[in-house]
């Protein structure tokens, strides 16, 4: 009997390290997951609520198991709402740690510096992941950026969060303005820092181009920029032919070839670095500039020597075969 007994006692305590360390090794051991998944977490959810949602996405095989575990060996730990991906393999160990503390999912939509509103509004407007509608924003209202949001987050909250970051920014580089900038107003501020961010691409021409262009203004001269010419007809988008003469010609409120100071309103969203070049212009004589034909521009004081410049200009562009 005491044989027996003895035989009967070791089973029970082979039973229970088999199972105590099942249970262990349930925690470590790689899961069910035969690919990465994403999860959304939302706010006021319980370990438990956490567990059937995990059963539910494929990524534990047991929600009883992983709530007892988690119960264990997370030391009351809470968990975390948001957007997780889940890696394929993940233990059960992993994802209480991914939920109790790890990095969130970052989705991103990225506004251009230059970009129209009717782009922003197309963008938007495409990203399938986010909800319900918007309307064009005003011209000028947005702040070109990379800008994170959840998966199913509407398109007004995010579209409102660019537009507070512009007004923030405007507010702040407004305060900071150099004296010889020739903006009175946050508004002229951005229209003229929309044409500068068309004008060029290279961020250390643009201070150099705002005072191109506020010199212009000061002395009562046509801006003459042909971004401003594009904009009333076709809102930003790019004209995809070369501008007509009777475009060049046309009355509007943009058209800087046939009025003389700003336009009416800004041709694109610009970015803190043209709107900075605008309330801290380069201090220059230079009323004319033409490309170099390396992607930047050659800047001049007179009307001879940028006729000098407009002459070298179009060589290259003979040699390239342009014309």
């Amino acid at each position: 009997m005491r044989r027996l007994g003895s035989g009967i006692l070791l089973i029970g305590l082979a039973v229970a390290a088999f199972v105590a360390f099942r249970f262990v090794y349930g925690w470590t051991e790689a899961g069910p997951a035969a690919r990465d998944i994403e999860i959304v977490v939302p706010e006021g959810t319980t370990i438990a609520d956490a567990a059937v949602l995990l059963k539910r996405k494929g990524v534990v095989r047991s929600a009883d198991a992983f709530l007892t575990r988690a119960k264990v060996f997370g030391r009351g730990k809470s968990i975390k709402a948001g957007e997780f991906l889940i890696p394929k393999g993940a233990s059960n160990s992993d994802i209480f740690s991914i939920l109790q503390g790890g990095k969130t999912l970052t989705r991103l939509v990225t506004i251009p510096e230059g970009m129209p509103s009717i782009l922003v509004y197309e963008r938007l407007k495409a990203n399938e992941e986010l909800t319900g509608d918007i309307p064009v924003p005003a011209e000028g209202s947005v702040l070109p950026d990379s800008y994170a949001f959840d998966k199913g987050e509407s398109r007004a909250a995010v579209l409102g969060r660019m537009q507070r970051a512009m007004d923030k920014a405007l507010t702040t580089l407004w305060a900071e303005r150099a004296p010889n900038s020739v903006a009175k107003t946050p508004k002229q501020a951005v229209i003229l820092a929309s044409i500068v961010e068309k004008e060029t691409g290279v961020p250390s021409e643009r201070p150099m181009v705002a005072g191109v262009y506020g010199n212009r203004l000061k002395v009562g001269m046509m801006l003459q920029a042909d971004p401003t010419i594009i904009y009333p007809i076709t809102k930003g988008k790019p004209l995809g032919r070369r501008i007509k003469k009777s475009e060049i010609a046309a009355v509007n409120d943009y058209n800087t070839y046939a009025m003389t100071g700003l336009p009416k309103g800004p041709i694109a969203n610009p970015g803190r670095l043209s709107i900075l070049a605008v309330l801290h212009p380069a201090e220059t004589k230079a009323l004319y500039f033409v490309a170099d034909g390396k992607g930047g521009h050659i800047f001049a004081d007179t009307l001879q020597e940028h006729n000098e410049n407009v002459r070298k200009w179009f060589e290259i562009r003979r040699a390239r075969g342009e014309l």
